[in-house]
């Protein structure tokens, strides 16, 4: 065996992103001995803002680590959806009272603030950190798993937490299936505030603008000295099956019509550089023997639900807990936890609350993006809604569920069909 250290861990994430991070802290605040690989040359993520809700603000505090990330982001005060068209308000959540329902606080962060927070995490608390090591398989063996990479070399551990991202080797341990084309495509920008203070924009507030194919979003970042705004369409030239989609042109097309604060903000979007959005069907079975996805690599969701890095860490957070009531029960050689045991509750919980919030996104993005009658129906119906109904919140910003009777009830379902205009 060609092991790439002398000294075996417990445990093995494969992937640096915010979903290993989070998962390697859970796990060594647990006393196990982690060790963490990145495929990239140094640690550091790509992308602009991210909207962090209680469910996750929740953990980060559990970990020590909430402050931090508040000082780097920005606690805003309302969420508020506009039509893109007319830019008349629909609808708006007070931030500050979710704050006081669910116990603490909506943050928005710029991506890469929080996983320095994280990284610096997993840094105090002594993860082996190892960057520059591509894996390209997994394997079982009696009492553990193994990794191969790129080089040749090899590792082992207890157990392989595969947080290896949309396009996930380990995956194909379990399902043989692609990424699902949305035909939309993102597009962002976070520039200095001062860039966008003429133009109107909400300083304080999480907005977003839904349109027909389209959407707009807006808030402050860093503190407010950044301002982060996304621009989400559907491509033409996608749905035509044409390679090159998502281009600048399509951007600027898709957005005509779209009322005054949203064209301000279009010229300020980065163009070169888009991210086309792709999500998996669900998956409900995460683990094989000792190896188990995480983040990503089980559940990539389309953005609409803003919980793509929220279950991430929320994964980890439910292993680190089943991980921890399991090696109370034990003291034999080794780690000393039941990982049949620990796994088997992880994916008991976990793959039915990310089902749930893969479909709901897909809904949600078909949601904004209504047009004609539609448009106009989905407009009533969010207009009829009070400023502190939570119903529609309450499944999914509550506490992480640990096991399945804890998993809330799904939000009330209206058919737009039945809404008056």
């Amino acid at each position: 065996m060609n092991t790439t250290h002398v000294h075996r861990p417990d445990v093995l994430v494969i992937g640096g992103g915010i979903g290993g991070l989070s998962a390697a802290l859970a796990l060594t605040r647990q006393g196990l001995r982690v060790r963490l690989y990145e495929q990239a040359a140094e640690f550091g993520e790509v992308g602009a803002g991210l909207q962090i809700a209680p469910n996750c603000t929740r953990i980060l505090d559990e970990y020590g680590l909430l402050h931090e990330a508040v000082q780097l982001g920005v606690l805003p005060e309302h969420m508020i959806m506009k039509d893109a068209l007319d830019a008349a308000e629909l609808t708006r959540v007070d931030l500050r009272d979710m704050e006081r329902r669910y116990g603490f606080p909506y943050m928005v962060i710029h991506r890469s603030d929080l996983h320095g927070v994280l990284l610096r995490g997993c840094e105090r608390a002594g993860v082996d950190l190892v960057t520059g090591t591509r894996c390209e398989s997994y394997e079982n063996f009696e009492g553990g798993a193994r990794v191969t990479f790129a080089d040749g070399r090899t590792d082992e551990a207890e157990v392989v937490i595969a947080a290896d991202g949309l396009h996930s080797v380990a995956r194909t341990l379990l399902v043989d299936d692609e990424p699902v084309d949305s035909a939309y495509v993102s597009y962002s920008g976070a520039v200095p505030f001062p860039q966008v203070h003429a133009n109107e924009v909400h300083e304080k507030d999480v907005v977003l603008y839904v349109g027909p194919h389209c959407h707009f979003v807006q808030y402050p970042l860093r503190g407010g000295r950044m301002f982060n705004q996304v621009a989400v369409f559907r491509s033409p030239k996608a749905l035509a099956g044409e390679d090159d989609w998502g281009t600048p042109d399509e951007l600027d097309r898709a957005f005509e019509g779209t009322c005054e604060q949203v064209q301000k903000g279009l010229p300020l979007m980065w163009r070169d550089r888009r991210w086309r959005m792709f999500d998996r069907d669900p998956l409900m079975t995460w683990v094989s023997g000792r190896v188990a996805l995480l983040g990503d690599a089980a559940h990539p969701p389309l953005q609409y639900m803003a919980q793509g890095a929220v279950m991430a860490i929320e994964d980890g957070w439910v292993l680190a807990r089943h991980v921890g009531a399991q090696r109370a029960k034990r003291s034999a050689g080794g780690s000393g936890v039941d990982w049949e045991t620990a796994l088997a509750a992880y994916e008991a919980v976990r793959p039915e609350h990310c089902r749930r919030v893969v479909l709901t996104a897909r809904t949600w993005g078909d949601l904004w993006h209504h047009v004609g009658v539609e448009r106009e129906q989905r407009n009533s119906a969010m207009r009829s809604r009070d400023t502190y109904d939570y119903s529609f919140m309450d499944w999914i910003y509550g506490p992480t569920a640990l096991t399945p009777d804890q998993e809330p009830e799904m939000y009330p379902t209206i058919p737009l069909e039945s809404v008056e205009i």
